[in-house]
């Protein structure tokens, strides 16, 4: 990703405004930028108990309408529906954790990489398996509509160079979906193999799991695969695109992902 410098992202908006598109107009104009993300994903954005969103991704959404002098409004559509393009003018960015793969290409744009996610096998404290091998032909459970889904039926395309391929080791007995990313670790907390053996998750959320007393554990060693993560936009205005472009890579230049990483999962997950 092209580094700029970090004073960039504080251009005059009245210049910034006569080439960042008609996206740009509408946003200064309403002084507001309208975020599609997620509610019950921790920590990337959930509600707190008071009601509030919180998480990396609402911090990370609320330093970009920071740096174009705007407030921030979040709205929580469909997985499907932030993914799926074709706003209609309705949000403006989507700031939710979402993998640039080839079919979302097609209908979203990629404004840039905002940090990495390794995806990790997620078992019940109690299970006894000790490697992938253990986990054949037994029950995976993966959110539906997301990249460990399309990962476990083997047809993962992520669109994002320098990348190595993606190796598919596990051979599952029966895939289980639903429709939320915390509802499999639900499940998987009422037992080994009561109703699913093993979960595919990022590291973050399972992270967050085990420290919110989920009784859960990682399979060590062994990651099922890493993904970037991208700011997404509508395919209507390149100019726009560009723009949070430059504000995502400003933000990488000087250190705000990686503290925003790091105060969120522990680590620095901005580097590629």
């Amino acid at each position: 990703m092209k580094k700029i410098i970090a004073t960039l992202a504080a251009m005059a908006l009245s210049t910034t405004a006569a080439w960042a598109g008609e996206t740009l107009d509408r946003v200064l104009s309403a002084k507001e930028l309208v975020v599609a993300t997620n509610a019950g994903w921790p920590p990337q954005s959930y509600l707190d108990d008071n009601n509030e969103m919180v998480g990396f991704d609402i911090d990370v959404a609320r330093e970009i309408a920071t740096r174009l002098g705007v407030s921030v409004r979040f709205e929580t559509p469909e997985w499907a529906t932030l993914t799926g393009g074709h706003w209609m003018g309705r949000y403006d960015l989507g700031v939710g954790s979402v993998t640039p793969t080839k079919p979302r290409a097609q209908v979203i744009d990629f404004a840039g990489i905002y940090y990495y996610s390794p995806y990790v096998y997620v078992l019940n404290k109690d299970s006894t398996a000790q490697s992938l091998a253990d986990l054949n032909g037994k029950k995976i459970g993966v959110e539906t509509g997301t990249t460990s889904e399309d990962f476990i039926n083997r047809r993962l395309e992520i669109d994002a160079p320098g990348l190595p391929p993606i190796e598919y080791k596990l051979e599952p007995g029966e895939i289980l979906t639903y429709a939320d990313s915390m509802l499999p670790f639900d499940d998987l907390r009422l037992g080994d193999g009561v109703r699913v053996d093993a979960v595919i998750a990022p590291e973050q959320t399972a992270l967050n799991a085990i420290k919110n007393g989920y009784p859960v554990k990682i399979l060590p060693g062994e990651y099922a695969f890493r993904e970037p993560l991208v700011v997404i936009a509508e395919k209507t205005d390149p100019e726009w695109t560009a723009k949070v472009g430059e504000i995502i890579a400003a933000m990488k230049a000087d250190g705000t992902l990686a503290s925003l990483t790091t105060k969120w999962y522990g680590k620095d997950y901005s580097a590629d």
